[in-house]
C-alpha cells in the first residue's frame, strides 16, 4: 500500500487539530450521555436565535408606528406608482429619501401588495427585515465561534443581541417605516457573509459565485444608506487584497461597483446632484461635534449603556481566549498565497473590520451632530460593535484544553458576566427612556419621536396617514383645500385650526397671451412635516418645506449654525410666494410678511446660477438635460444662496427693486 504524501499528512493533522477529538464511528464527538457535543452547540444556538427573534418581534410590535419621515418615502412611492417618476412633487425632480434601496423595495412591495395600504406594507417589511437582521447577526457570530467549539462541551448564549433588542429605540425604529429595518438586515447579512468568507476551508465557500455575491452585497451598501459605504468599501478593499489573480479582482470590482456606479450616473443626470437631496438639505459634509456629543450622551444616559459595554468587552475576551488557535486563524492553503492575504481573509481580520466600521460610523454621526430622533442614527454603529459578541459560547470545563481549576474559573466569570448582561437587558427594556423630556423640543432638539407623535395625534400606534389627521393643523389642510377651488398657497398660521392663504394671481386682462389656455388652479402647502401632509393630500398638491428635504430652493441655503439638528435650514415664506403664481402684494399676503422682501426675492430668483439650478430639476427631462445635469452636478451640489433676499441680490450683483410703500392704515 503506497504511503500518504507528506503534504496530505500535514493537512490531515492540521484538520484534526482544528476539529478536536473525533469518534469516527459516529462522526460526532460524544459526551458521557452519548449526546453529541456539536449538536448541543447547534441546538443552543438555534434556541438563542429563536428566543431573541421572538422577543424582538414582540417588543417591536408592542411599539409599532410609522414615523412622519416614513410617510415621506411613501409619497415618493405614490408618484412612482402613478408614473411620475421617483419624485416627491410631480414636475420637480427632488430626491427626498436617503435610502434608495428602501424606496424601491417599498415600491415593489406596494406594487405586489395591490390594494393593501402602503403603510401596512412598510410596517410588514420593516418589522420582518429588523428581525431578520438580528437573526443574521447571531448566526454570523455563531459561525465565527463554531470551528473552535468542535468536540467541546459548550452552549451558545445571546449576549450582544440581548443588549440591542433591550434598547427601547431599537424596538421603536424596527417598525418606523424608515430604512432602519433594511439597515439591520443589510448589516446582519454582510457580517454573516464576511465571517463565511474568512473561513474558506469549510466547504470552499469562496468560489466565484460566493465572491461575486459578497462583492455585490458590499457595494450595495451605499444604496442602503450613503454612510454605509464606509463599511461596504472597506469590505471590498479587503476582498481585493485577499483575491488571487486578476480575474477574481475584476469580478469583485464589477460585482461591487456596477449597481452603485450606475445609480450614481442616474442621480447626477436625473436630479443634478452628487448626493441624495437629504444629504444636501442637512449638509452631511458639515460638522457639529459639540451637538454630536450631546446626542451621544442623550443615547447613553437613560439606559446606562456603558454598563453592558463594560460587561461585553471582558466576555468577548474570555470567549476569544478559550478558542483553539488552529481553528480561529486561517491555515495556509498554498505557498503562493501571500502573508497579507492570509491575514486579511481571517476571522480575526473580520472581527477587526466590523468593530472598526462601527466606530467609524459612530464618529461620522457624532461629527455630523447626530439627529433629532432619540438614538436613531447610533443604532447601526452599536449593532456593528455588538456583532462579535452577539452570541457567546459558555464552555464547560473538561480538563483537555486547560486545567479544570482554570476552566471552572473562566466558566464562572463568563457566566457571571452573562447574568449581568441579562439583568441589565431586563432593566433597560422597561426603562422610561428620556422621561419627562421625551416629547418636549428642548435646547438639544432631541425627542423620542414615537412618543412625541403618539401624544400629538392621540393615537397609541399612529400607523396610517389618516391617523396623523389628529396632529395640529392637519385636518385644517383638507378644509382649506376644499375652500379654495381657484388655488392657493397654504402657510402655517399661529392658529392650529386654520391656515393663512395666499391666492393665485388673477389672469391678465384680455386672457392669457398668445392664445395660451388659462393656468389651472394650483395648490401648494408649505410646512415642515412633509410625510403626514404629502400622504393626506393628492399628488396634484405641491408640498414643500423650509428645511429643504423636498424644496430645491431651501436645499441650497446655508446651514444655520445653532439650528435644531436635522432642521437647521430655514427658508423664509417670502421665497415661496416669489417662486410661484401667487399674489405678491397686500392684502393678498399675510400681514406679517413684507412686500419688499417678496419683491426682492422675485428679483433674486433671476440670478442666472439660481435659474440654472432650478432648471436642472424643473425643465423637462430630455437626453440633453440629462447630460447637462450630469456635467454640472458638482456645481449644482456646491451652489448656495443666501436666505435673506437683499443679501442674495448683493451676492448675485443684481439691482435692488424700488421700495414698495406700506399700505395705508385704516
Amino acid at each position: 500500500m503506497p504511503s500518504a504524501s507528506p503534504e496530505l499528512t500535514g493537512r490531515s493533522a492540521l484538520n484534526r487539530l482544528r476539529r478536536g477529538p473525533v469518534v469516527r464511528r459516529a462522526g460526532w464527538p460524544f459526551g458521557r450521555s452519548g449526546f453529541p457535543y456539536d449538536a448541543v452547540v447547534r441546538i443552543s444556538l438555534g434556541i438563542s436565535v429563536a428566543v431573541v427573534a421572538a422577543l424582538f418581534a414582540w417588543g417591536a410590535w408592542q411599539r409599532r408606528w410609522i414615523a412622519d419621515d416614513g410617510l415621506i418615502v411613501l409619497r415618493t412611492v405614490r408618484n412612482l406608482l402613478a408614473g411620475n417618476g421617483p419624485v416627491f412633487n410631480e414636475g420637480e425632480r427632488v430626491e427626498a429619501n436617503t435610502s434608495t434601496a428602501w424606496t424601491y423595495l417599498l415600491y415593489a412591495g406596494s406594487w405586489v401588495g395591490g390594494p393593501m395600504r402602503m403603510e401596512y406594507v412598510a410596517l410588514a417589511l420593516a418589522l420582518t427585515l429588523s428581525v431578520l437582521g438580528v437573526v443574521l447577526l447571531m448566526l454570523g457570530t455563531g459561525r465565527l465561534f463554531a470551528p473552535s467549539l468542535r468536540g467541546r462541551r459548550a452552549i451558545m448564549l445571546p449576549a450582544g443581541a440581548l443588549v440591542y433588542i433591550a434598547l427601547p429605540p431599537a424596538r421603536d425604529f424596527a417598525t418606523s417605516g424608515l430604512e432602519s429595518g433594511l439597515t439591520l438586515a443589510y448589516l446582519g447579512l454582510l457580517w454573516w457573509m464576511m465571517v463565511r468568507w474568512s473561513q474558506p476551508v469549510r466547504g470552499r465557500p469562496d468560489g466565484r459565485v460566493f465572491t461575486g455575491a459578497l462583492a455585490f452585497v458590499a457595494g450595495f451598501s451605499v444604496l442602503v444608506r450613503p454612510e454605509l459605504a464606509l463599511m461596504g468599501g472597506l469590505a471590498l478593499v479587503m476582498m481585493l487584497i485577499a483575491a488571487r489573480g486578476w480575474r477574481r479582482r475584476a469580478l469583485i470590482v464589477v460585482a461591487g461597483g456596477f449597481l452603485p456606479v450606475a445609480y450614481q450616473i442616474f442621480r447626477m443626470g436625473y436630479y443634478g446632484l452628487l448626493v441624495p437631496g437629504t444629504a444636501l438639505a442637512k449638509d452631511a459634509a458639515g460638522d457639529k461635534w459639540s451637538q454630536g456629543m450631546v446626542y451621544l450622551s442623550n443615547f447613553d444616559a437613560p439606559y446606562a449603556l456603558w454598563v453592558p459595554v463594560l460587561l461585553c468587552v471582558p466576555l468577548g475576551v474570555l470567549a476569544l481566549a478559550a478558542r483553539r488557535r488552529p481553528s480561529f486563524l486561517r491555515p495556509m492553503l498554498s505557498r503562493d498565497y501571500g502573508r497579507a492575504a492570509r491575514a486579511v481573509q481571517s476571522p480575526a481580520a473580520v472581527v477587526a473590520f466590523v468593530l472598526f466600521s462601527g466606530l467609524l460610523q459612530a464618529l461620522y454621526w457624532i461629527r455630523q451632530g447626530g439627529d433629532f430622533m432619540h438614538g436613531r442614527v447610533l443604532l447601526a454603529p452599536l449593532f456593528c460593535l455588538l456583532a462579535p459578541v452577539a452570541v457567546v459560547p459558555l464552555l464547560i470545563p473538561d480538563g483537555k484544553d486547560y486545567s479544570r481549576e482554570t476552566g471552572y474559573w473562566a466558566a464562572g466569570a463568563a457566566g457571571a458576566l452573562w447574568l449581568g448582561i441579562a439583568g441589565w437587558s431586563l432593566w433597560a427594556a422597561n426603562s422610561p427612556g428620556m422621561g419627562d423630556d421625551a416629547t418636549r423640543v428642548t435646547y438639544s432638539g432631541i425627542v423620542d419621536e414615537r412618543r412625541f407623535y403618539a401624544q400629538a395625534t392621540g393615537q397609541a400606534h399612529p400607523l396610517t396617514a389618516a391617523d396623523y389627521l389628529g396632529y395640529p393643523r392637519m385636518a385644517a389642510i383638507l378644509t382649506a383645500l376644499d375652500n379654495t377651488p381657484d388655488g392657493a398657497l397654504l402657510l402655517p398660521s399661529g392658529n392650529y385650526t386654520q391656515w393663512d392663504l395666499v391666492p393665485m394671481l388673477p389672469p391678465p386682462p384680455g386672457g392669457a397671451p398668445n392664445g395660451q389656455p388659462p393656468e389651472k388652479p394650483q395648490h401648494t402647502v408649505f410646512f415642515t412635516n412633509l410625510g403626514m401632509v404629502g400622504m393626506n393630500v393628492g399628488l396634484d398638491v405641491r408640498v414643500i418645506d423650509q428645511i429643504g428635504l423636498a424644496n430645491p430652493l431651501a436645499q441650497h441655503t446655508e446651514r444655520l449654525k445653532h439650528g435644531r439638528i436635522g432642521h437647521d435650514k430655514n427658508l423664509f415664506p417670502d421665497w415661496v410666494i416669489a417662486d410661484g403664481p401667487w399674489v405678491k402684494l397686500p392684502p393678498g399676503i399675510p400681514g406679517y410678511l413684507d412686500a419688499n422682501w417678496v419683491a426682492q426675492a422675485v428679483a433674486a430668483l433671476k440670478c442666472p446660477e439660481t435659474q440654472a439650478v432650478l432648471a436642472s430639476v424643473r425643465a423637462p427631462m430630455t437626453a440633453h438635460r440629462f447630460v447637462s445635469n450630469f456635467l454640472h452636478a458638482y456645481e449644482f451640489t456646491t451652489y448656495r444662496i443666501d436666505r435673506v433676499p437683499l443679501y442674495e441680490l448683493a451676492r448675485c450683483g443684481l439691482p435692488v427693486p424700488e421700495t414698495i410703500p406700506p399700505p395705508p392704515r385704516e
